[in-house]
């Protein structure tokens, strides 16, 4: 299974990765990708920004190891993690996952799996600000809950 991560503060296409995964392959039958976005509220109504600082080195690892572990769990020809850091906008990207595989659930399901994982396991850290000022994101349980499905499957 061919993994690809970046950490990057410049902004994504998004159709990143797509034609490069695709290109000269014949035995893909589906790809799934996920587009996560800055949202103008949050924990106060009026976000006008979104800062998200990381632990260079230790993050691009995560990331790679949480892909691997989705190629464990189904069969994968391809993953694409792109993750922005650094001051943004509501309207931005900040996180395109990509999943190749022969068979359409199996894609599916890896790219929902990633993402659960990245929410919880990268070293992430997200600062919003409002008119109220700025503040740390807090983990929310739902993104707990949502990880721990994943154990009994």
């Amino acid at each position: 299974m061919d993994i690809k991560v970046a950490i990057q503060a410049a902004p994504f296409s998004m159709a990143y990765a797509y034609d490069e995964v695709l290109s000269e392959r014949t035995d893909i039958g589906a790809v799934v990708s996920f587009t996560g976005l800055v949202r103008d509220f949050n924990e106060t109504p009026d976000v006008t920004g979104l800062t998200l600082e990381h632990y260079p080195g230790m993050t691009e690892r995560t990331l790679e190891a949480i892909g691997e572990q989705a190629g464990q769990r189904w069969a994968l020809n391809a993953v694409r993690i792109i993750h922005r850091v650094g001051h943004m906008q509501p309207g931005d990207a900040i996180v395109r996952v990509l999943v190749a595989s022969a068979h359409r659930r199996e894609a599916f399901e890896a790219c929902d799996f990633i993402m659960d994982y990245l929410k919880t396991q990268a070293p992430f850290w997200k600062k919003e600000h409002s008119a109220q000022g700025e503040y740390w994101v807090a983990e929310r349980h739902s993104d707990q809950q949502d990880v721990a499905r994943w154990k009994n499957i």
